[in-house]
């Protein structure tokens, strides 16, 4: 009999604030996943219970709730007591006396039900999917994160980095992985948090934590080595494997942060959002390299002492390429992998790999866990609304041949991806050969700073030809210095700054057509590579149904639309830039089951 496991991250109450997730478990493989954000249209789905989620996992299989053998929830409520008297603290800051009272009921009240009804509120929640509710089993968040990052990995023993803003009461963890599961060694507990302390230069720089510190990371190779900021810094915080950032991070959120930043330069918060002096340039260098300094100084610590040169990392922290290229390039650390799906999404998958032994879990070498779209159900949806489309009879060479000539593509193919990063099923291609490709896909296309950068999906087989120390990287996830002399085939996907690129290696076997359009590519221009961006526009999330595809073309400065088999062009449509199409979000077509 079929063994149904489903695991879930909620952001409702005591399980978080963002990125929610389900992801459906079939004898402990991982059948289909996605992001509540695919269904709410809001970046990271915050304060969200993922009900579309959990619906689309039973979907997909055609089950009910009561199907299901077990419910994993990704933390441990009852661990927050290990910092119970920070919450107290934290809650006795609040201006006022009548406030003062009401954060600390409200602290003592959330502490209560984490050690005596831990999983009420999501019962409640699933009961209106189903009933009976099934098992439901809370695992510790970090173990969780821990779980994501070494059990894929293909390592038999290493080292492993958990590194966020905060689970129940830690913000990194250390841990021995080996073929028994997992030890802790050392956790930095929180408010002892690298997440939150990045979290508040990125609001010091005017972005928003929890979404603009791949931003930050982007706007450090702008800036350059400055003493006056790292002297500053360095008497705030300090670094290195015995970190302390609380300085900065003693209260939850970054106003306190913020304004110690604002104290110790004598400068106020940037608000102008996206625009940046050189100063402002300096502190994101410097804050980034500290940063860097840090976690690589944790993993060398432990990789001796430990008896291993693996290192598996996972925790939102390590969404940042740059600095799991510092990892990677340590001479003390042999190999590197990193989960994909890094920050708290990820914990969905982290769960229901927690309850195996690792060597039961297949090595990762893609995430299309998502939902994908016929083709017959496309071309109704095409007619339905009157939109003329082309069916070519060598689909990859007629798109390569329209990227050759300078088209912007929206590139619609397959199951969708789980994460933050398009890799070939919801993406936006373009020419990776000039400049000019990456400051109109900026301007036009995504609607966003010019001086951000774009990565590259480059075949497999042209790694090492292309990237120092290149090799397998399917998850855009790393960083890599470029060689020299090819620099002029990528202008559009280096960072302007440094010459480096966040790149995505693809074979064959991991997406065939993808695959075959790369090559097709190659084939006319002599470079295997094409510049690869999410399809979406500024801050929504990732187009999850053809019918936000069709939208977002219609909106956006792409040129060429590939849904599956079809292929739209501008021009051809007989609405209005798209105002009258005739499918809403709640009449959309259903994904494919299997």
């Amino acid at each position: 009999m079929t063994d149904y496991l489903l695991a879930f991250k909620p952001a409702i109450g005591l399980y978080g604030q963002h990125d929610p997730s389900a992801v459906l478990f079939e004898d402990g493989r991982a059948v289909f996943g996605v992001e509540e954000e695919r269904y709410t249209r809001e970046k990271h789905a915050t304060d969200t219970f993922p009900r579309r989620a959990i619906q689309a996992c039973l979907d997909y299989r055609e089950l009910t709730l009561p199907d299901l053998d077990r419910i994993l929830l990704p933390y441990e409520p009852r661990l927050r007591g290990e910092i119970v008297s920070h919450y107290v603290t934290d809650a006795l800051k609040a201006p006022g006396v009548a406030r003062k009272l009401f954060t600390l009921e409200e602290t003592l009240i959330t502490h209560v039900r984490s050690r005596l009804v831990p999983t009420r509120q999501i019962e409640n929640r699933l009961e209106s999917i189903g009933t009976p509710v099934p098992p439901i089993e809370t695992i510790p968040h970090h173990r969780c994160h821990a779980a994501s990052a070494f059990y894929p990995s293909g390592f038999d023993e290493g080292v492993v980095l958990t590194i966020d803003a905060k689970g129940e009461y830690d913000s990194t963890v250390v841990w021995r992985a080996d073929a028994d599961g997992l030890t802790r060694v050392h956790t930095y507990e929180h408010p002892n948090s690298l997440g939150l302390f990045f979290a508040v230069i990125t609001e010091y720089l005017g972005y928003r934590m929890f979404n603009g510190e791949g931003k930050v990371m982007g706007l450090a190779p702008y800036g350059e080595d400055n003493p006056e900021i790292e002297n500053v810094l360095r008497d705030l915080i300090d670094v290195g494997a015995d970190y302390d950032v609380t300085a900065l991070t003693k209260s939850w959120g970054t106003d306190h942060g913020v304004e110690t930043l604002e104290e110790a330069f004598d400068r106020p918060q940037n608000e102008t959002p996206g625009e940046f002096n050189q100063w402002e340039k300096d502190l994101a260098y410097v804050a980034q390299k500290l940063l860097e300094e840090t976690v690589v100084n944790i993993a060398e610590a432990a990789v001796d002492p430990l008896g291993t040169t693996n290192v598996a990392i996972a925790g939102g922290v390590a969404l940042n390429c740059k600095l799991n290229k510092r990892v990677r390039e340590s001479p003390l650390i042999d190999d590197v992998f990193v989960q994909p799906v890094a920050h708290d999404a990820g914990l969905a998958l982290g769960a229901g790999w927690a309850r195996q032994r690792p060597a039961a879990v297949d090595r990762q070498t893609d995430i299309y866990l998502g939902p994908e779209y016929g083709t017959e159900e496309i071309r109704s949806t095409l007619k339905t609304n009157k939109l003329e489309y082309a069916e070519p009879d060598d689909l990859e060479r007629y798109v390569a041949e329209r990227l050759a000539d300078g088209n912007l593509v929206g590139w619609f193919q397959g199951r969708m991806e789980l994460g933050p990063r398009a890799l070939g099923a919801r993406s936006i291609l373009a020419d990776p050969r000039t400049a000019a490709s990456r400051d109109r896909v900026n301007r036009f296309v995504k609607h966003r700073e010019e001086w951000r950068p774009f990565a590259p999906s480059m075949l497999e087989s042209a790694a090492e030809e292309y990237l120092i120390n290149g090799g397998p990287a399917p998850f855009m996830i790393d960083a890599y210095d470029v060689r020299p002399e090819k620099t002029k085939d990528l202008a559009a996907v280096l960072h302007p700054a440094d010459d480096s690129t966040r790149p995505q290696t693809v074979r064959e076997d991991q997406h065939p057509r993808y695959h075959r359009l790369i090559s097709e590519f190659a084939a006319l221009t002599g470079v295997p590579v094409l510049l690869n961006t999410s399809f979406n526009d500024h801050a929504e999330p990732i187009v999850r149904t053809p019918t936000q595809a069709i939208k977002d073309f219609y909106g956006m400065g792409l040129d060429v639309l590939v849904l599956e088999d079809f292929v739209i062009e501008k021009g051809t449509v007989k609405t209005d830039h798209g105002s009258e199409l005739m499918i809403e979000e709640s009449d959309e077509l259903n994904p494919i089951s299997k």
